[in-house]
């Protein structure tokens, strides 16, 4: 049964860090892309990052390219998103995602995830 665990949400100043992650069970890390995404409250939910299920290869928002990092461990089965510099806009539930590919890249659009996880809220405030 594949499962996703957010962890390492909540609140932190403008300028400061956080790492979140992501825990997968039911599957390895090796055939299955991981996606970050956020929804902000009232807002769609929208792409963060990836990282491809192939070689690693990671795809970063705009938003938070240079800030945010995405990285994998295969052995703990554990993707973890790196946030630096955090921004108020950064204040959204955080939600890890997969999907099963052997593409080259990692799914960009949200529509392709078949499994998510239950979120973990980071808010950015003074």
């Amino acid at each position: 049964q594949v499962q996703l665990v957010e962890s390492g949400g909540g609140l932190v100043q403008p300028g400061g860090s956080l790492r979140l992650s992501c825990a997968a069970s039911g599957f390895t890390l090796d055939y299955y892309d991981i996606g970050w995404f956020r929804q902000a409250p009232g807002k769609e939910r929208e792409t963060v990052s990836c990282i491809s299920s192939s070689d690693g290869s990671t795809y970063y928002a705009d938003s938070v390219k240079g800030r945010f990092t995405i990285s994998r461990d295969i052995a703990k089965s554990t993707v973890y998103l790196q946030m630096n510099s955090l921004k108020p806009e950064d204040t959204a539930v955080y939600y890890c995602a997969t999907e099963k590919s052997t593409a080259a890249n990692c799914g960009v659009d949200r529509y392709e995830y078949d499994y998510w996880g239950q979120g973990t809220q980071v808010t950015v405030s003074s």
